[in-house]
C-alpha cells in the first residue's frame, strides 16, 4: 500500500494537469465558458418543472428545488462514469509514449466533473430563494451524499473504463443503461406512488436515488431514513473495491488492445 501511495504522490502533479486538461478541453471555444454550468441547469429546471409541474399538478415552489437538485446530481454522474469509460481509449497516444499511472486517466475524468458539478451547484440559489427555502439542521446530509456521488462515480468509471478496453461496444450501451437509471432515480416525479407499489425495490435498492435523496433531505430539510445514509454507503464502497481491483487486473494488457 505504502508504494501505491508513493507512486501517487510522485506523480500527483500529473493528475491535476489531467485535471486541468479536462476542464480546458470542456470549454474550448464556448464564449460563456463555465458561466454556462450556471445556466443550462436554471434553463432545464425551469422547462423541467413547467411540464412535469403540469403533468403530475405540482404547483408548490419547491418543485423547481426538487427537481434541480436531482437533475445536477444525476448529470455529474453521467458524464463521469462516460468521460470515465473512454479515458483509456481517448489517452491511448500518451499511454503509448509516456509513463503517468493509468488509473489517473479515469479519475481524472471524475474529478475534472467533479469540479464542474460543484460550480453547477450555485445555479441552486436562485432557485433556493425563489422557493423560500433556507438551510435546516439537517443541511450537513449534503457531504455524505457528495461524499458518496465521487466514490460511485470513481468506481464505476474505473470497471468501465476497464472493459471498454476489451469490448468497445459498452460506451454504447452505457448510454442505454443511464437512461434505465435516470428514470429509476425519481428526478422529475415523487417516489411516494413507485415506492408503495411491487416495484418499490426499483428506488430502494437504487445507490443514485438513495445518494439523490440524501442529498434533497439537506437542501429541502425533510427526514432521511438510515437506509438513505447507510445503504448509498457501503454500496459505493463496495463498487470503489471492485473497480480498484478489476482496473488493477487488466491494465498491464490495455497496451495490447488501445
Amino acid at each position: 500500500m505504502k508504494k501505491y501511495w508513493d507512486n501517487f504522490l510522485k506523480h500527483r502533479f500529473l493528475l491535476s494537469e489531467l485535471v486541468k486538461k479536462g476542464i480546458k478541453l470542456k470549454y474550448r471555444r464556448s464564449y460563456l465558458g463555465i458561466i454556462w454550468s450556471l445556466i443550462e441547469p436554471i434553463m432545464s429546471t425551469i422547462v423541467l418543472t413547467i411540464v412535469f409541474g403540469t403533468l403530475f399538478q405540482r404547483s408548490e415552489k419547491t418543485f423547481a428545488l426538487y427537481v434541480i437538485s436531482g437533475r445536477l446530481l444525476y448529470q455529474f454522474f453521467n458524464k463521469a462514469t462516460h468521460a470515465g469509460a473512454v479515458s483509456i481509449r481517448h489517452n491511448a497516444g500518451m499511454i503509448k509514449k509516456v509513463y503517468v499511472p493509468k488509473y489517473f486517466y479515469p479519475l481524472s475524468s471524475t474529478l475534472f466533473n467533479f469540479i464542474i458539478f460543484l460550480i453547477s451547484l450555485l445555479a441552486m440559489i436562485p432557485i433556493m430563494i425563489y422557493a423560500r427555502t433556507a438551510p435546516t439542521i439537517r443541511f450537513w446530509h449534503i457531504i455524505p451524499a457528495l461524499g458518496y456521488l465521487i466514490l460511485l462515480s470513481v468506481g464505476t468509471g474505473l470497471i468501465l473504463a476497464t472493459i471498454n478496453v476489451f469490448f468497445r461496444d459498452i460506451e454504447y450501451l452505457w448510454n442505454v443503461i443511464l437512461l434505465v437509471i435516470m428514470y429509476c432515480s425519481a428526478i422529475f416525479y415523487y417516489p411516494e406512488r413507485l415506492l408503495e407499489s411491487r416495484w418499490w425495490f426499483l428506488l430502494k435498492f437504487h445507490p443514485l436515488y438513495c445518494i439523490i435523496n440524501l442529498f434533497r433531505s439537506g437542501v429541502l430539510g425533510y427526514y432521511a431514513t438510515w437506509w438513505d445514509l447507510l445503504f448509498p454507503m457501503f454500496f459505493s464502497i463496495a463498487i470503489l473495491i471492485i473497480g480498484v481491483f478489476v482496473f488493477k487486473k487488466y491494465q498491464d494488457e490495455f497496451i495490447l488492445h488501445i
